[in-house]
């Protein structure tokens, strides 16, 4: 059995290293190079201006609701998909794994299909009082469609590692299914829902397509910061869009790191 020279090891993380840094550091340095080269007064009084804080309170907003209840869908979508017995789950997997397979675009002309003025649930609403697409509840479905995936994807795999000895055990000890959950299950699978959690957190700041669809670019209202780039950039006013790019990229990094620390946390070895 024979092994890589040093040198070939050498040449393969140096190829590696290159095409990533080709692909991500150049042109984040890039970006950051041209959101500060007209001074730092500039670039804090882009992202100050009232439509730009609408637009990160907005982002913040969306992935506060999508997130948690992309938690708690997961986390059972995964125990129906590892712990149960039940027909039909090879259906729920090909659900879970539609976002991955659809064009964020799509999924946002479907909403407006079903939630538009002219779609099947559109008049219904209207008649009710109720406005779907154009406003937040519409940008709030698309933003939980797009990361609906990613928790099931964390925890599944985890679930399927520990077994279910010991949740077999405390049901044997007279546990209920909530106590046995709460005190053996959720511990065990904390690091996966966490790494889970950053996931949707990264994917639910960034979405551009769905939200963009279903959002109409009210400024100030259904603007998001995403949205807000690709509006400065299209009215030409670049400084402002570099800056709220750098700003989106800022958040990228936070998550990185927290999908890093997490991922060292959750692992003993």
């Amino acid at each position: 059995m024979t092994t890589a020279s040093p040198v070939g090891r050498l040449s393969v993380r140096v190829l590696a290293l290159g095409y990533l840094a080709l692909l991500l550091l150049v042109p984040i340095g890039v970006v950051l190079y041209r959101t500060f080269e007209p001074g730092l007064g500039e670039v804090w009084d882009s992202i100050t201006t009232p439509a730009a804080v609408s637009a990160f309170w907005l982002t913040i907003e969306l992935a506060a609701i999508a997130v948690p209840l992309n938690t708690i869908f997961g986390i059972v979508a995964a125990l129906v998909l590892v712990r149960s017995r039940v027909r039909g789950k090879w259906l729920l997997q090909a659900f879970i794994d539609l976002p991955f397979a659809i064009s964020p675009v799509v999924i946002g002309l479907a909403l407006f299909l079903l939630y538009g003025r002219q779609g099947w649930l559109g008049p219904t609403l209207t008649d009710a009082g109720i406005q779907i697409i154009f406003s937040v509840p519409g940008m709030v479905l698309a933003t939980i469609f797009v990361c609906l995936p990613f928790v099931v994807r964390e925890v599944a795999p985890v679930l399927r590692e520990i077994g279910d000895e010991q949740e077999q055990a405390a049901a044997t000890l007279g546990a209920s299914r909530w106590q046995t959950f709460r005190r053996i299950t959720l511990p065990a699978i904390r690091w996966g829902v966490a790494y889970g959690v950053v996931l949707s957190t990264a994917r639910a700041i960034g979405e551009f397509g769905a939200v963009s669809v279903v959002s109409g670019k009210i400024s100030g209202e259904t603007v998001t910061l995403p949205l807000l780039v690709e509006n400065r950039y299209s009215n030409f006013d670049l400084s402002g869009a570099y800056a709220a790019s750098a700003l989106l990229a800022v958040i990228a990094l936070a998550t990185l790191l927290a999908m890093t620390l997490l991922q060292r946390k959750g692992d003993p070895r």
